[in-house]
């Protein structure tokens, strides 16, 4: 697959924020916010939005069930082609299995998420399937790059990521990524968010999340109330 220039993803209707109507293919968004802030759901959310444009879905799950979190996404989209979903589940017992499920979508297992090869071989087929299905648009979610730092050091996560967001590119995917604000210290933030294009930010206020996209413009949005 190749990267165009002919079309760009639209993130606005979930996120209405100046620059998200607009990514361009290969562009990578790390999603940051405290525990329970609601980052996974905003992703089935975005991945869901795709499928029913009939995008591919990749998600690498790195603290939960891959078919679940398929079917998460299924649940999310108005209209779903099961055959473009895939997702890579870091927890299971088994390493580098494949296995078809019965309505048409793929789940990749992965022993640890500290696989970060193995991890890098079922996204490769994850984008194969795409391409034999001469599919040239598709977007990926990792929920969370804090399983991955409680098992690899922050430098080597950044590296890792660094290498997916080059891979997207050449995709022409985007891709968007989840790290638990309130589970580490903010060298380790720092170093994690330079291998992404733009960061959204989440936060509670009175019970209410907001939002907020930084990178994508030479200031940061404003603030704003997250459905």
């Amino acid at each position: 697959m190749s990267n165009s220039a002919e079309f760009t993803y639209d993130l606005s209707e979930m996120l209405p924020f100046e620059g998200l109507s607009s990514l361009r293919p290969g562009t990578s968004v790390l999603v940051t916010g405290p525990t329970m802030a609601g980052k996974d759901r905003l992703l089935y959310d975005v991945l869901g939005d795709g499928v029913s444009q009939n995008e591919a879905g990749i998600v690498v799950t790195t603290d939960g069930d891959g078919g679940e979190s398929v079917d998460m996404v299924r649940s999310k989209a108005e209209t779903a082609d099961d055959s473009l979903l895939s997702a890579i589940d870091c927890r299971a017992q088994s390493d580098r299995e494949e296995t078809e499920r019965d309505d048409g979508s793929c789940v990749y297992s992965v022993s640890s998420p500290s696989e970060f090869t193995s991890i890098g071989i079922g996204i490769t087929d994850a984008f194969s399937r795409a391409e034999e299905a001469n599919v040239t648009r598709g977007r990926l979610a990792l929920t969370s790059l804090s399983t991955m730092v409680r098992y690899a050091d922050q430098k080597t996560v950044f590296k890792f990521c660094h290498v997916l967001s080059q891979r997207l590119n050449s995709a022409g995917f985007i891709g968007l990524f989840t790290l638990n604000s309130d589970a580490h210290d903010e060298q380790t933030i720092s170093v994690i968010k330079q291998a992404f294009d733009a960061n959204i930010e989440i936060r509670e206020v009175d019970g209410e999340k907001q939002g907020r996209v930084l990178g994508l413009g030479s200031q940061p949005t404003e603030w704003r109330p997250l459905s």
